[in-house]
């Protein structure tokens, strides 16, 4: 189908963040407007303790000083990837428009705990594995909870230079809860009807308010995440190695076992002017792999973005991106064979 030049529906964010308590905060984030869902809903919160003063004064104190616990039905922090990608209207902390292709991002019941002891930190949680919640259990019910965590070391080398280099898991064994970690972003896509097919006789139409990322949807998921970033003055690098495979290597046939996908991203910005006002920079990303460990070819997805920013205010942002994506090998049928899409997008950013 074509797209022309116009604008997207505009997304809108309301957050909610109230001191409850000295060391007790909540979270509450409602999309007012999103590609997905044009009426308000919520997409989540959470509790965050820092202090147990609540218990008695001073408890746990020298342990508490580095450690903090978080509840809720959320984001969860698995890789950092979250950190950097666009929340339907909270573009602000993205350099370009688009999320990466396997977007880690997921909204579950969830607890962590994390501890930052100088420049280590240690992440350890627990979800339920289900973005959409119920207490339905029948026979082709399989959940089961997952397990998440992340290590690492963020600090500085001399003044002028930042270090951030982690590794994140998550498993979920279960036929029922494996499948949303790469799923879970309810608001839509940023590249709006791309790859949509124009209407047959009866007028349907091929196509999802998702396309432009893709999503294995393994029965059972294993995900690992590196992330390396470094900032020496405007110069900004980050390099993302992610493997996501099926857990079900047992099944029976062996043509149903399910396969893995390796995606590599890199990202090079350069920030300048005064209180680094301005960027420019391009990211590469890539996604490939076997849906089936059968399969005899993979799928294969790439993705060049290129753009810039100027920060009107700390709180405003406007950016341009051109992005080319293409789908190649001959694995992929349908409308995604030999698929391939290209523009340019403005965006124009408040948050706060």
């Amino acid at each position: 189908m074509s797209t022309g030049s116009d604008f997207n529906l505009p997304s809108a964010n309301l957050n909610l963040d109230v001191q409850l308590l000295d060391g007790i905060r909540m979270h509450l984030r409602t999309y007012l407007s999103s590609r997905h869902h044009n009426e308000a809903w919520i997409k989540g919160g959470h509790i965050q303790i820092d202090k147990l003063n609540f218990i008695r004064p001073g408890f746990l104190e020298n342990i508490m000083k580095y450690t903090r616990i978080t509840i809720g039905l959320d984001e969860f922090n698995y890789g950092d990837t979250h950190f950097r990608r666009t929340d339907n209207a909270r573009a602000i902390y993205n350099p370009f428009v688009g999320n990466y292709i396997m977007d880690a991002f997921a909204t579950e019941a969830f607890g962590e705990v994390s501890v930052q002891y100088n420049s280590l930190l240690a992440v350890i949680g627990l979800t339920n594995g289900k973005l959409n919640q119920n207490v339905i259990v029948n026979s082709n019910t399989d959940n089961k909870p997952s397990f998440y965590g992340k290590i690492g070391y963020d600090g500085r080398m001399g003044d002028e230079m930042r270090l951030r280099v982690t590794g994140s898991w998550y498993i979920n064994n279960g036929t029922t809860t494996g499948t949303w970690l790469y799923g879970g972003d309810r608001a839509g896509s940023r590249y709006y009807n791309v790859l949509q097919t124009v209407p047959d006789q009866n007028g349907n139409v091929e196509g999802t308010d998702f396309d432009g990322r893709y999503n294995a949807r393994f029965t059972k998921l294993t995900a690992l995440q590196l992330n390396i970033f470094a900032k020496f003055r405007g110069l900004e690098f980050l390099r993302v190695i992610e493997r996501a495979a099926g857990n079900n290597e047992f099944t029976e046939p062996i043509a149903d076992r399910e396969g893995a996908f390796t995606q590599l991203a890199a990202e090079l910005l350069y920030r300048f002017g005064n209180n680094e006002r301005f960027y420019i920079g391009g990211r590469y990303n890539s996604v490939s792999g076997k849906q089936r460990e059968s399969a005899s070819d993979d799928l294969e997805i790439t993705r060049l973005n290129l753009g810039g920013g100027w920060f009107i205010t700390p709180n405003i942002l406007t950016k341009v991106e051109y992005v080319n994506q293409q789908y190649t090998g001959s694995a992929w049928t349908g409308r995604f064979a030999g698929a391939e899409f290209s523009g340019i997008n403005l965006e124009a950013v408040i948050g706060f």
